[in-house]
């Protein structure tokens, strides 16, 4: 029998030096993906470069400061990109190897400087109107950035979120038949968040209080929603076109922030829902991590059984969690019909909620981060209409498929590391 020694105050400690070094794990995906992105970028910059100049227009006739367009080498700022491109990668490379942190510049930094090479070789002899693209991108980007701040909500409350199509769908329907029949695009909003937040309590009954499995019950959601819109725009709507006829919210111009070079346009001419979107990450961020009630939704989600033992009522918690996340992404349903499209067609949501969902997995967990993967996927979808207008050799198939294959190397984990909630998608027996 082996007797343990007591440790007291003059008892060597392990090599604290020796244990941080097992304890450091490195992850190289990161590193590897830059590194196969500047390969990407070099075959495309520099080994199929271009001839010509690419134009990039960086005002509209309207603005108040003009600024001169950017007329851009295409063959000479493909190398200089593909440069800084790799020296960020071997310090991505440096980084991982001496377990040190560079914080978010860098993928932010190795972005932009693959976005501004891209587009330049992408319209090499045109014009690319960079005002009209980031419009586009936050236009694109709204019911996703809705679509994933449900999605945070529901999954850190512990609740998996697959029925953001359903949300999204419904919220569009509603939105448009409410908002015809009474003819206030006010009320039509207010009925999308009403009609995704029945959606979500359905969710909700079945995921926490009869313990279905929450993914079946989210796919099931989607395709109940789809084929009821379906059904009911083919025998209702149709029939009566008045009743799929809303008004559109204007748009308010706020002066002098919508005369910012570039992003002023595009951010500060826009509507009551996009302006409330810009109000509704940050207060979900600061809520999340400043307040009693992010801190008892974090509880909950990662270990419900000690919230439960401090007098948390997690179940009920989770069930008008998951019910708040439907309102919000309700707003998204909204954008559909009274500001984007002007009336309901078949399923066209298109799949938008399935990319919140990967918006929700690329960003952490996280809002701002999700917002940030939302405006990517946003960014993707306009640029291909983009060079699609200008006629760029560039498919347009591929930058369809961008968005997915963004989602494809998220969800793999090459874009960091991504945990979710411990109990997400785990059902709470109170003992």
């Amino acid at each position: 029998m082996t007797t343990q020694q007591p440790i007291d105050a003059h008892t060597p400690a392990p090599s604290e030096p020796a244990a941080l070094e097992r304890a450091v794990v490195k992850h190289w995906k990161a590193p590897i993906s830059y590194a196969v992105i500047t390969v990407v970028a070099a075959i495309l910059m520099v080994g199929l470069a271009r001839e010509g100049d690419a134009t990039l227009r960086l005002a509209t006739a309207s603005d108040f400061i003009q600024l001169p367009d950017a007329v851009m080498p295409v063959r000479a700022t493909g190398g200089v990109v593909v440069l800084l491109l790799a020296a960020l990668t071997a310090l991505s490379f440096w980084a991982t190897g001496t377990a040190r942190r560079l914080g978010a510049w860098l993928p932010i930094a190795f972005g932009v400087l693959f976005v501004v090479g891209f587009l330049v070789w992408a319209g090499a002899g045109a014009m690319i109107p960079i005002p009209g693209l980031l419009f586009a991108t936050v236009g694109l980007s709204v019911p996703l950035i809705f679509g994933a701040m449900g999605g945070v909500i529901s999954e850190r409350a512990g609740v998996v979120n697959i029925a953001i199509e359903a949300q999204l769908l419904g919220g569009a329907f509603t939105g448009a038949v409410v908002a015809s029949a009474t003819g206030s695009t006010i009320v039509g909003v207010l009925a999308a968040m009403v009609a995704s937040v029945l959606v979500s309590m359905v969710l909700a009954v079945f995921a926490i209080r009869y313990l279905v499995e929450q993914v079946i019950v989210g796919v099931v959601l989607n395709v109940l929603v789809a084929g009821l819109t379906n059904f009911l725009y083919s025998s209702v709507l149709t029939a009566n076109p008045a009743l799929n006829s809303p008004t559109r919210l204007p748009r308010i111009r706020i002066p002098g922030l919508a005369d910012i070079p570039i992003i002023g346009p595009a951010m500060f001419n826009q509507t009551i829902i996009v302006y409330a979107m810009y109000l509704v990450v940050p207060l979900i961020a600061w809520g999340l991590f400043k307040t009693t009630w992010g801190l008892r939704l974090r509880a909950i989600g990662e270990h419900p059984l000690a919230a439960d033992t401090v007098g948390i009522r997690v179940n009920p918690l989770r069930f008008w969690n998951v019910s708040l996340a439907g309102a919000i992404a309700g707003l998204g349903g909204a954008y559909f019909t009274l500001d984007s499209n002007g009336a309901f067609t078949r399923e066209m949501t298109a799949g938008l909620g399935y990319i919140a969902l990967a918006a929700v997995i690329f960003g952490q967990w996280h809002p701002i981060k999700a917002t940030a993967a939302a405006l990517l996927f946003g960014f993707a979808s306009a640029l291909q209409q983009t060079l699609g207008a200008i006629g760029s050799p560039v498919p347009s198939e591929f930058m369809l498929m961008l968005p997915y294959v963004i989602t494809i190397l998220a969800v793999a984990g090459f874009i960091g590391q991504s945990r979710p909630p411990a109990a997400s998608g785990k059902a709470y027996i109170k003992q």
